[in-house]
Parts: C-alpha cells; sequence; structure tokens
C-alpha cells in the first residue's frame, strides 16, 4: 500500500528580538523531549495556525501572536494610546485559557481594549517540511518583531522547558560544539539575524523583504532511511524527487 502523505498545516513562528549591551539577543526555547515535533530542540516561539486566528495573512500573524502569548509569557499588543502592554496588565493573566482554547486572543485583546500589534510583525522567510517526515508537515511563516521593553518572557513549562535570551553568533557556535540541537529553519534564520547590530537593523532588513520566496528542503533518503536535509543550493537537490 502507499504511503500516506501527510497534510501541510499553515503555522507561525516569532523571533522575539531585544537590544543588549553585548548586542541582539532572540528568544528561545527548548522543546520537551516528548513533543511529537523538534522534541529536544531549541526553536523559536510558534505553532499551527487555529481556525480562530482567522483567514489568509491575517491569521498567520494572529497565530503568531497567540503562540508568543502562550510559550513566551509576552503579549504583543497596544492600548487605545499605542503603548505596549506591561507587565501586571491584567490581560497577561490568562496565559492558560489561551493555551487551552478556552480564551479567544482577539476577544481578550477586544475586553481590555487592546489592539493586537500585528503591524508589529515583519515576515522574514517562509518554510515548508520535507516530504517524507512521519510525524507533522507545517507551512511556516517566521516573522521578527521587538520584544515589549517592560514584559518579562518566560517558557510554558508544558511543551517547553527551558528558554534563554541570546546573541544569534552564540547560538550557532553553541550548535557547532553540540550544546544545542537546531532544525535547518532556525539556522538559517539565527544566520539572517547574526548579521544585525540592533533590533532596529534587522527589524529594517526584515522588512525590505516584502515576500519570502518559499523554502522547500527535501529529506536524503537511501534504502529506505532518511539520512540528512538537502537544502536549495545543494549539489543533489534538484535529483531528489
Amino acid at each position: 500500500m502507499a504511503d500516506v502523505e501527510l497534510p501541510v498545516k499553515p503555522a507561525s513562528t516569532v523571533m522575539l528580538l531585544r537590544d543588549t549591551p553585548s548586542g541582539l539577543e532572540v528568544f528561545m526555547l527548548r522543546r520537551t523531549k516528548s513533543a511529537a515535533f523538534a522534541g529536544g530542540m531549541y526553536v523559536f516561539p510558534g505553532g499551527k495556525v487555529d481556525p480562530a486566528d482567522g483567514q489568509g495573512d491575517e491569521a498567520f500573524l494572529v497565530a503568531a501572536i497567540r503562540e508568543c502569548y502562550e510559550e513566551a509569557g509576552v503579549l504583543l499588543a497596544v492600548d487605545a494610546d499605542g503603548r505596549t502592554v506591561d507587565d501586571g496588565h491584567p490581560a497577561l493573566a490568562h496565559r492558560d485559557g489561551v493555551y487551552d482554547g478556552s480564551v479567544d486572543m482577539r476577544a481578550l485583546a477586544a475586553a481590555h481594549g487592546l489592539r493586537l500589534a500585528t503591524d508589529a510583525l515583519a515576515w522574514v522567510s517562509h518554510w515548508i517540511t520535507p516530504k517524507g517526515e512521519t510525524t507533522r508537515r507545517f507551512d511556516t511563516r517566521f516573522f521578527v518583531a521587538a520584544s515589549p521593553v517592560r514584559q518579562n518572557s518566560h517558557h510554558d513549562d508544558n511543551e517547553t522547558v527551558a528558554s534563554m535570551w541570546v546573541r544569534p553568533a552564540d547560538a550557532l557556535e553553541r550548535l557547532a560544539a553540540g550544546e544545542l540541537q537546531l532544525m535547518p529553519p532556525t539556522i538559517v534564520n539565527l544566520r539572517f539575524l547574526g548579521e544585525h547590530a540592533d533590533v532596529d537593523s534587522a527589524m529594517s532588513a526584515a522588512r525590505a523583504v516584502g515576500t519570502p520566496p518559499c523554502i522547500l528542503p527535501k529529506l536524503r533518503v537511501i534504502d529506505g532511511r532518511p539520512l540528512g536535509i538537502s537544502m536549495p543550493g545543494d549539489a543533489d537537490y534538484d535529483s531528489i524527487a
């Protein structure tokens, strides 16, 4: 019987950025080893787009904000005067409800006189999980956003078990040293961030991207076993079905 191809689910990821005396840092989370997808990996906050997130391009933006709140505890929203939500705001007390689906993200913002800051996100890259992946496949948009200065970030201790702010170059060095596990999209996006000294530079570069090209890695399979990933531009990429 022919293998059944997994459905490709829409998903969003957000790279929260901040400036420090030592340079630009990005927020990363370590997924629990028991996760069905990317178990034990360090990732950026993100997840699949839910029906309640809306339709079209806006759904990806709302999903990015929702997942950022669920996984990092950071709510990208502003009040009627354009002020960013700070720690202690009553809207921040509903993280568990948003996570379990009992609280709608849009309704939460409206109830507190807030607007989801979709315009604060810049779409910087677009990836689709390779065909042949046996657990999950995602059509993922990666966004960047400046982290609110007066909000603290912390992992959810559910899907994610550790978190850190890290300079992109340091994360890549730790990957090379075998200290971190990172997926190819994470590596490529860290390289992009590593080209920028501060948040303003990274955000400007991200907004200049426009609509990113879609990147579809391919699985290298030998004798029925996956043996790594081939990326566009690799010598064997075009020869892989």
